[in-house]
């Protein structure tokens, strides 16, 4: 069986959170509004608390988009990531990356944010697998609804199985690196952990596991 390299992208592959450059986007635009960032950023604090209802959220923020036009909100968001994400990818994060691919890993991104937002910067660093959330379309409009499960939590483990039997790959000869307690169940599902640019509780969790810490 394969062995794999698994990345969660903000805050690890990337310097940063890509909902809130998102929403910052949108506010530039004038597409939202003050308090639209305020909620946003609440979210964020609640996310690394690790108290975060993410499905909820999702569920909340998918459903003023119904009717969307979904080839023209993809390539938009796919736009906007190209433009304001890729940058924040890290020196760092492009070298293990090449690395891992030159052991001959199979290397794919696992994070709760879209497939839309994570396509630029898996190409960025040539992988070819994205496991992420996805909005759900019917006759090229969007639905307000998201494709279940999200991958988010625990739910990113369901994911990851389903692409690793797949693929052919050993999940548990294979590396996962996160900055996120919330990923601590996929942690817990690789043979290889690894702890990139961690928050606090991950940081504890990581030092009393043994697990390495990186900064990126």
């Amino acid at each position: 069986m394969k062995t794999a390299a698994l990345f969660d992208m903000d805050h690890t592959l990337v310097g940063a959170n890509s909902a809130l450059l998102y929403v910052k986007w949108l506010r530039d635009r004038g597409e939202a509004r003050r308090r639209d960032a305020a909620l946003f950023g609440w979210w964020f604090v609640r996310y690394m608390a690790g108290s975060l209802d993410a499905a909820g959220i999702a569920r909340t923020v998918a459903q003023p988009l119904a009717g969307r036009d979904a080839a023209r909100f993809i390539r938009e968001v796919e736009d906007w990531s190209a433009a304001e994400v890729v940058p924040f990818i890290s020196a760092r994060a492009r070298s293990v990356v090449a690395s891992r691919q030159a052991r001959g890993d199979l290397c794919a991104v696992l994070t709760s944010s879209t497939a839309y937002a994570a396509k630029p910067v898996a190409d960025a660093l040539g992988i070819d697998h994205i496991l992420a959330s996805r909005l759900v379309a019917a006759d090229g409009k969007l639905t307000g609804a998201i494709e279940e499960p999200l991958c988010f939590g625990a739910a990113k483990v369901i994911v990851a199985r389903h692409w690793a039997r797949k693929h052919d790959v050993d999940l548990t000869r294979s590396a996962f690196f996160s900055d996120s307690i919330t990923d601590l169940p996929m942690l817990d599902a690789v043979g290889e952990p690894v702890v990139v640019n961690p928050d606090p509780r991950l940081r504890w969790t990581a030092w009393r596991r043994g697990w390495p810490v990186e900064r990126w």
